[in-house]
Order: structure tokens, then C-alpha cells, then sequence
């Protein structure tokens, strides 16, 4: 928040270690826990307003690529967390898409037919796979942008 503050406030800003564009912030859950002290109040304030500037942005599928192992994480553990709860809309479609992907993987039935092109053929399996969490992160990243700054 100090890299932000004390740099230009119009522009996003970037990774100490990969210096790639920061579009989103995501609070700890122990700093979600201590909401009431007016520290960590502040500092979700500023969170949330950096959010609302910049978490809106589209992102390159590189960084939807570096960002996919966070985002599966956390809604991972969202799932599991029994006092998280995703809207149940968003959690019948990351059902839904992750079922779909798991019916597609053991068809018979491919675009690229692993008997005929061997090794090859695997290649749009894992193409269907990486699109399918692709999608979910994405799903989730919306959820924690209205979460945390969005409107």
C-alpha cells in the first residue's frame, strides 16, 4: 500500500519480485478476523479502494497463467471452510464446469482421437482441462473482486 501511495496513485503498481502489474489485492483471513481494530480497518479501506480501481482491468492470459495455482487455492479452501460461503450460483457453476471437464477427459470421444495420433492425442485433454480451471479462476476472481473493492 505504501508502493501505491507513495507512487503515482493513477496507475497500478507492480511485484517487487516479477515487476508485473498488481490488479487485485486479497486480504489474509486473519486480517479479515480483526476488522474491528482500526489499523487493520484503515488498511482494508485502502485495499478496497485500489481494488475498485484497478481490479476491473483485463488481464493477459500470462498473468491469468501465474495467477491460476493462487486463485484454485483459495477457492479450494473456501470450499472447504465452514464458515465461507460462495453464492450458490457460482458454486453450481464451478460444479458444473468441473464436471463437464472430468466427463470430457475419460470420453471416448475427442477432437484430437488418442488412438490415431498417440501422445498427441492427450494434447486436447489437457487443453479442455486448463480452459475449464481457467474459467473457474476467472469465476472466482469476480467473486473476490465484489468481495473486496468491487461495486
Amino acid at each position: 500500500m505504501l508502493v501505491w501511495q507513495h507512487g503515482s496513485v493513477g496507475c497500478s503498481c507492480k511485484c517487487p519480485l516479477c515487476r508485473r502489474a498488481i490488479s487485485l489485492l486479497v486480504p489474509t483471513e486473519e486480517s479479515l478476523r480483526q476488522q474491528q481494530d482500526p489499523e487493520v480497518s484503515q488498511i482494508l479501506s485502502k485495499i478496497h479502494a485500489y481494488n475498485r480501481f484497478f481490479g476491473g482491468q483485463p488481464t493477459t492470459l500470462y498473468q491469468r497463467l501465474r495467477d491460476l495455482p493462487f486463485l484454485l487455492h483459495r477457492l479450494l479452501r473456501e470450499f472447504l471452510h465452514p464458515h465461507r460461503s460462495l453464492p450458490l450460483l457460482i458454486r453450481a457453476r464451478v460444479f458444473v464446469v468441473m464436471i463437464a471437464s472430468v466427463i470430457y477427459l475419460f470420453s471416448p470421444i475427442d477432437i484430437i482421437p488418442e488412438g490415431i495420433l498417440g501422445v498427441v492425442g492427450f494434447l486436447d485433454d489437457l487443453l479442455i482441462v486448463l480452459i475449464c480451471f481457467l474459467h473457474v479462476a476467472a469465476l472466482y476472481r469476480s467473486v473476490l473482486y465484489l468481495r473486496h473493492g468491487g461495486s
